[in-house]
């Protein structure tokens, strides 16, 4: 654990374990800039323009990992993270990094990432504190935003055959649906970045292409991207009967021309002073991973590498 320079900023924490490296932004965040194999390609998108810089007035969407917060608004949502953190050791493999208090909106934010001895697995929680003195709502929001030129694996649940008469249903939920999928306006059925099949929906990246977004509550625990030979995964739990934002969304997936964007979210909770709420999810990568194009695809390459 040492911190370096990195594209521009002078002060920046890497995690390395000799399996997997991570390096984390201290001049600005709290964010992860960079997740790659030792000397590998980093598989988090940079905005060059965007490197080395601190201070600015407005919100920078720079890339790589960062910690915001749900329901998606104009002023708490975009506030500028680009003030220095500070940041601890808290194991062998571990830091926890712990941004200045957002007092116009009385939250503060911390983030902690946890490598384990060998591996590429990482454990990333983001815990959000109300340091203010009113209550107020939220969620823990986690977008990833993923270097461009991949191409993203969502599985799908399991499909069910249509009982065709009640004497063959279990329950009414044998007729009822089973699945969330929410759609925003920019979103188009006829974009042929997306391929809805059985088991999985897949978006391909197009630097081509401007802003696509869905949101699923999601049960299946993880999703992947696959890009230059590294397949990404990010896993993450679901909570029956929790309350998600945006419609019940548990995960959403943006893109366009520049990036593509695996985002998880928490549960909405109303935090009152001094309270905490968490999103906890994990990474991992795996080299020398061939294309997929199809279903068939996912199943031969990525499905014994995720399961």
């Amino acid at each position: 654990m040492e911190v370096i320079e990195y594209r521009g900023w002078k002060n920046n924490l890497l995690l390395s374990n000799g399996h997997v490296e991570l390096v984390v932004t201290l001049d600005v965040g709290p964010r992860v800039i960079a997740y790659r194999l030792p000397g590998g390609f980093n598989v988090m998108k940079n905005y060059d323009s965007m490197m080395g810089g601190t201070g600015e007035a407005e919100w920078q969407i720079r890339g790589g990992h960062r910690f915001w917060l749900s329901p998606e608004d104009l002023t708490r949502t975009y506030f500028a993270d680009n003030r220095p953190v500070k940041w601890e050791q808290i194991g062998p493999h571990a830091a926890r990094i712990t941004a200045p208090p957002e007092t116009e909106y009385g939250v503060q934010k911390v983030m902690e990432l946890r490598l384990g001895a060998s591996g590429t697995k990482v454990d990333v929680t983001l815990r959000v504190t109300n340091v203010g003195s009113a209550p107020t709502d939220l969620a823990p929001w986690g977008p990833t935003v993923m270097a461009p030129g991949g191409v993203e694996i969502i599985p799908l649940p399991a499909k069910k055959n249509h009982p065709l008469h009640p004497k063959n249903a279990k329950s009414p939920a044998d007729f009822a649906p089973n699945q969330e999928l929410i759609l925003w306006p920019y979103f188009d059925f006829a974009d042929t970045r997306w391929a809805f099949g059985k088991k999985y929906a897949l978006l391909r990246q197009d630097v081509n292409k401007g802003p696509t977004k869905i949101g699923l509550a999601h049960r299946e625990g993880w999703v992947a991207y696959l890009n230059s030979g590294v397949l990404f995964v990010k896993r993450f739990d679901y909570r029956e009967g929790a309350l998600y934002p945006d419609r019940g969304t548990r995960y959403q997936t943006f893109s366009n021309e520049d990036m593509l964007e695996m985002e998880t979210v928490g549960e909405l909770v109303t935090l009152a002073p001094g309270a905490s709420a968490e999103l906890s999810e994990s990474w991992e990568l795996h080299g020398g991973v061939p294309p997929v194009k199809t279903e068939a695809d996912v199943d031969r390459v990525v499905l014994p590498l995720v399961k």
